[in-house]
C-alpha cells in the first residue's frame, strides 16, 4: 500500500532529525577515539624529548608527568573539523586563530615566553576573529563591542589557563563548558557550529582518559589557550543571525557556560591582589586547592567543581527560554549560593601563618576589609533584600505564571519596596541579625519563622491601609511567607551544612581519642572535637556502659560496650588517649577506666570547660 504524502514527509522528516543529531554524535565518537590514539603517542614523545613537568613547591601534582598533551586535543581537533564539519567562513576564521594560540602555547611550553609576550599573541588571535566581523553586540557600538569581545576572548583564554592547576580540571570544565554550548547551537538549529563543538568535544574527552585523576599527562599551555581560545570564540557563532533577545541573555548565556572558570578566576585573582601577590604567579589558592584544603580527595574536589559547571551550564539554557524576570531570579539564586561558597573558601589558609601576617601588616586594603570581615550583618542584610524580592516575585509566579504584563505586575512593584522595608523591620526586631551561622540551631529557625511571620502580618495591614487590598491575591502573601522562611532558615543554614559536607582540614591526623560516654555530652564533645582541629585529636569511636547503646552510630561514630572490651576496643583501634565526656560518670567506673589505661599505656582525660588530664597518683 502507498503511503500517503503526509506521511511519507513525516517519515523523511524523522530520517533528517535522525541524522541531525547522529551525525554530530558520530563525529563526537570518532573525535574520542582519535584524541585517545594521538594522546597516548604524544605522551610517549614527551617522555622520549625530556619534555615532562616535575614537581614544584607552587605545583600541585607530586610526580614527574609528561606534557604536551595539549597537541593530542589540538590535532584531534583540526582532523574532525576538515573531515565533518561544513567549512564555513566564520569557523574556518576560529579554528585558524584557535591554531595560532596553539602555535604561541606551544613555544612557550618549550621556551618560556614572557606574559607580555602570550599576551600579544592572545590579542593577534582575538583581533583575527573581531576582524571578520564576529562580536558580542552588546551596545550597538561597533567600536565598544569589538574591545567588549576582545577583552572576553582574553579573559578566557587566561581563565582556562589559570584553571589548569589538577588533574582534569581544565579539560572537563571545557567539555561541560562546550556541551552546554552545544545543546544552545542545537536549540537554535544551528546544525554545522553544532557539529563543529561536538568535534571539539569529542577531543576533550579522549584527553581526559589519561588526564583525570591520577594523570600521566598535562595538556601544557598549548593545549590549555587553545581550548579556551577555541571556546570562548565558538561561543560568538550563538550570538550570530538575531537569535538572541536583548542584552542581558546575550550576556548572560556565555557567562554562564564558563562561569566557573570566571567565578576561579576572579576569586584568585581577588584574594592575591589582597594577599600582595601577582594575580599571574603560580599557586595552591585557586578553588579546587582550598576544596582539597577542606579535607576532600582531589577527584572529588575536581567533581564537585564538574557539578558547578553543569548547574551554570543547565541555567544557560534556560535563561535563553524563560521570561527575564524569571532568569534574573535563578541567576540570582545562583550567584548568591556561589557567594556564600566563596565567602567559606575565603576563609580555608592555604599560606603560611608568618606570610599571612607579613601580607595583612603590608596591605591596607587587605587589613581595612579584614575589618570589615567581622562585620558581615551587612552582608546579610543584602542578601535578605534579594530572598524577600525572589519569594515574593516567586509567589506571583507560581500562582499566575508569567504576570510581567498585567495588573500584577504592577501591584508587585508598587508594594515590593514596601515589603522589604517591613520585613527587614521585623528581621531586626525579632533578632534575626545576632545568631552566627555556623553555630544556627531549632531555636534560631523559631526566630527566623516569628520575623516572617511578624512581616508578612505588617505588609498585610500596611496594605489594608494604602490600597484597601483590592486585586491583591491572598494566597501571594501566604506562599511568599513559606518561601521566605525555606530561603531564611535554607541561606542561615549554609555554613553549617557545607561544614558537614566537606570535611574539616586535618581531620584524622591527629592524636586516636576514645569518647568515654555516649549520651548528649558526648556528641557535644564530638562536635567541639571536630570543629577545633587545632586541638590535634582526631575521635574514633564512643563506649558507653549502656548495652542498648552497643553498635548505634552517634553522627558516623560506632560505640562500643565498655563492660569487659575496653581494653580490645583500644587494641584494636590504636586508641592512644580515651576522653572522659561527663562528670556524672560514677567515680568507681572513673577509677576502673584510669587502672585499664595505665595497663595498656594509653592517656585518659576528662572533658570540662577544657580537656585536663586525670591524676594517676
Amino acid at each position: 500500500m502507498n503511503e500517503s504524502p503526509a506521511t511519507s514527509f513525516e517519515g523523511l522528516a524523522g530520517v533528517h532529525m535522525f541524522q541531525t543529531i547522529s551525525g554530530p554524535l558520530v563525529a563526537g565518537a570518532i573525535s574520542i577515539a582519535l584524541a585517545a590514539a594521538l594522546t597516548y603517542a604524544v605522551r610517549a614523545f614527551a617522555h622520549r624529548i625530556g619534555q615532562v613537568a616535575k614537581p614544584k613547591s607552587d605545583r600541585w601534582h607530586k610526580r614527574p608527568t609528561a606534557m604536551l598533551g595539549g597537541l593530542g586535543i589540538f590535532l584531534a581537533t583540526l582532523i574532525g573539523y576538515f573531515i565533518f564539519v561544513p567549512i564555513s567562513a566564520e569557523s574556518l576564521v576560529i579554528m585558524g586563530a584557535a591554531t595560532w594560540l596553539f602555535i604561541v602555547g606551544l613555544i612557550d611550553d618549550l621556551f618560556n615566553v614572557k606574559p607580555y609576550q602570550k599576551l600579544f599573541g592572545q590579542l593577534v588571535g582575538a583581533i583575527l576573529v573581531v576582524g571578520y566581523g564576529l562580536t558580542l553586540p552588546l551596545t550597538g557600538n561597533a567600536l565598544v563591542d569589538i574591545w567588549i569581545t576582545v577583552f572576553w576572548i582574553v579573559g578566557i583564554t587566561n581563565a582556562i589557563n589559570l584553571l589548569d592547576n589538577m588533574d582534569g580540571l581544565a579539560a572537563g570544565i571545557t567539555a561541560i563548558a562546550a556541551s552546554s554550548l552545544a545543546f544552545g547551537l542545537l536549540g537554535n538549529g544551528q546544525i554545522s557550529e553544532f557539529l563543529f563543538v561536538s568535534v571539539f568535544i569529542g577531543a576533550l574527552i579522549g584527553f581526559l582518559m589519561f588526564n583525570f585523576n591520577p594523570a600521566s599527562i598535562f595538556m601544557g599551555d598549548c593545549g590549555s589557550m587553545f581550548i579556551g581560545f577555541l571556546l570562548s570564540a565558538s561561543v560568538l557563532l550563538g550570538q550570530s543571525g538575531g537569535r538572541s533577545r536583548g542584552i542581558f541573555t546575550i550576556l548572560a548565556v556565555p557567562v554562564l557556560i564558563l562561569f566557573v572558570p570566571i567565578f576561579d578566576t576572579t576569586f584568585v585573582t581577588v584574594l592575591r591582589k589582597l594577599w600582595g601577590r601577582k594575580a599571574s604567579q603560580g599557586g595552591r589558592d585557586h578553588t579546587s586547592h582550598r576544596l582539597v584544603a577542606l579535607g576532600l580527595s582531589e577527584r572529588s574536589a575536581v567533581l564537585m567543581l564538574y557539578a558547578f559547571a553543569i548547574i551554570a551550564g543547565g541555567l544557560s539554557i534556560a535563561v535563553a527560554q524563560l521570561p527575564l524576570t524569571s532568569s534574573f531570579a535563578l541567576i540570582g539564586l545562583f550567584i548568591a549560593a556561589l557567594t556564600i561558597i566563596g565567602v567559606y573558601l575565603s576563609k580555608v589558609k592555604v599560606y603560611e601563618e608568618d606570610q599571612e601576617d607579613l601580607a595583612a601588616s603590608n596591605n591596607a586594603v587587605f587589613a581595612f576589609l579584614l575589618n570589615v570581615s567581622h562585620k558581615r550583618r551587612i552582608f546579610e542584610v543584602i542578601l535578605d533584600v534579594f530572598l524577600i524580592t525572589v519569594c515574593y516575585y516567586g509567589a506571583y509566579v507560581f500562582l499566575f505564571g508569567s504576570f510581567e504584563n498585567g495588573g500584577n505586575w504592577d501591584l508587585f512593584l508598587q508594594t515590593l519596596p514596601l515589603l522589604v522595608v517591613l520585613k527587614l523591620f521585623a528581621f531586626f526586631l525579632v533578632g534575626v541579625y545576632r545568631g552566627l551561622w555556623r553555630y544556627t540551631s531549632i531555636g534560631d529557625f523559631v526566630v527566623y519563622a516569628k520575623g516572617v511571620a511578624i512581616g508578612s502580618v505588617l505588609s498585610i495591614v500596611a496594605i489594608l491601609l494604602l490600597y484597601r487590598f483590592e486585586g491583591f491575591s491572598r494566597a501571594v502573601f501566604a506562599l511568599d511567607a513559606i518561601l521566605l522562611i525555606v530561603t531564611l532558615a535554607g541561606s542561615r543554614m549554609a555554613f553549617r551544612l557545607i561544614r558537614e559536607l566537606i570535611p574539616l582540614p586535618h581531620q584524622g591526623l591527629g592524636r586516636r581519642v576514645l569518647i568515654y560516654g555516649a549520651g548528649d555530652g558526648g556528641e557535644m564533645l564530638l562536635r567541639e572535637l571536630r570543629k577545633n582541629p587545632e586541638w590535634n585529636y582526631s575521635p574514633v569511636a564512643f563506649v558507653d556502659d549502656d548495652p542498648l547503646k552497643r553498635d548505634k552510630l552517634i553522627n558516623g561514630l560506632k560505640v562500643y560496650d565498655a563492660n569487659g572490651s575496653l581494653v580490645s576496643v583500644c587494641r584494636e583501634q590504636n586508641i592512644q588517649e580515651i576522653l572522659i565526656s561527663s562528670n556524672k560518670v560514677e567515680p568507681e567506673v572513673v577509677k576502673r577506666v584510669r587502672e585499664i589505661c595505665s595497663e595498656i599505656d594509653v592517656r585518659l582525660m576528662r572533658a570540662q570547660m577544657k580537656i585536663e588530664p586525670i591524676d594517676f597518683e
